[in-house]
């Protein structure tokens, strides 16, 4: 073999190292692109959300979803030139999910190190905090954690997400009830088969609002802090750009005309 054959069997060897070929990869063969490029490629935008967490998400039982997420996620997909698809998912399956069932996730996601484990958060885009929702004659017998955290207490949680991880946390004598469908969690409340319900401030603002017996116990003043963001798979681009779409959607009108009609 001459030395110009073998230089062109090396270099065909490296190009073939490194994913780069005369054919072109398929649309859902990411390889070295970003998943921007893959988005654009298919023509779609898929975003996982668990649809039981208005103002949020919501799925209701003809299979719509609606929620702020929802919409700002059309507006995504519009910005991108791709149809929206909504996965289906779980608060216990969501960071799993993304990157392998979808391009990231919407819907009323709290911002935690284990799930920046297995991906990337784009900016913040609300601030939040774990704080009680009860009946309103229970209110003032549940202000603190130590009123809460008491025998006889019934503190109603949906699993796999960071509310079941607060009550595991910080109720000890309190009896947690796990409920697994989060839609139906008030009615829990509602009909006297549990007390309260510790969960992030939004969510129980709006409950409140849809039912005048329940009331959100100091929302200002939560617990914790916290904040939602959107998740996505470790890609950079495709993070960089969706934290310019969120940027502007924040800072031009967009999003306070999509949050508006959900949270007043």
């Amino acid at each position: 073999m001459t030395i110009k054959a073998k230089a062109l069997t090396f270099g065909v060897a490296v190009l073939t190292v490194l994913g780069i070929g005369t054919a072109s990869a398929a649309p859902e063969d990411q390889g070295a692109r970003s998943r921007l490029d893959v988005v654009q490629a298919r023509g779609e935008i898929r975003v996982c959300s668990t649809g039981d967490y208005r103002p949020f998400t919501h799925r209701d039982a003809d299979g719509a979803w609606s929620g702020i997420d929802i919409d700002l996620a059309g507006d995504l997909a519009r910005r991108l030139g791709a149809r929206l698809q909504v996965v289906q998912t779980t608060w216990k399956e969501i960071a799993d999910d993304v990157g392998r069932k979808c391009d990231l996730a919407m819907g009323g996601v709290s911002v935690t190190l284990d799930r920046a484990k297995k991906g990337f958060y784009t900016g913040p885009y609300l601030r939040d905090g774990k704080t009680p929702i009860t009946l309103c004659e229970n209110e003032n017998r549940f202000r603190t954690l130590e009123q809460i955290d008491q025998p006889g207490v019934r503190a109603i949680v949906n699993p796999g997400g960071t509310n079941e991880q607060f009550a595991d946390a910080n109720l000890k004598r309190a009896r947690i009830v796990r409920h697994p469908d989060n839609t139906t969690i008030f009615a829990e409340i509602m009909a006297g088969r549990a007390d309260l319900m510790i969960t992030d401030a939004t969510e129980t603002r709006w409950q409140a609002k849809q039912n005048p017996h329940l009331c959100a116990v100091h929302p200002d003043e939560p617990f914790t802090f916290s904040e939602k963001a959107y998740l996505l798979p470790r890609d950079v681009v495709f993070k960089e750009w969706t934290d310019q779409w969120l940027h502007l959607a924040l800072n031009d009108g967009t999003y306070a005309r999509i949050a508006k009609p959900w949270l007043g």
